[in-house]
């Protein structure tokens, strides 16, 4: 996913994915993406929280 396509992303399905990539082991240049992008939104303290799943 590019840096655009993160920025359509609200923070909620960001967080989320972030941690499906995790869960997954995906690569780990991906999750330093999301984990950028979640910086550059100031939102780091919502990765504490627990997120429902989804499907």
């Amino acid at each position: 996913m590019s840096d655009s396509g993160m920025k359509q992303l609200s923070d909620s399905l960001l967080i989320q994915s972030y941690h499906k990539a995790i869960e997954l082991n995906l690569s780990k240049e991906f999750v330093e993406q999301i984990s950028n992008e979640i910086k550059k939104r100031a939102i780091q303290n919502q990765l504490k929280k627990t997120i429902p799943r989804v499907g």
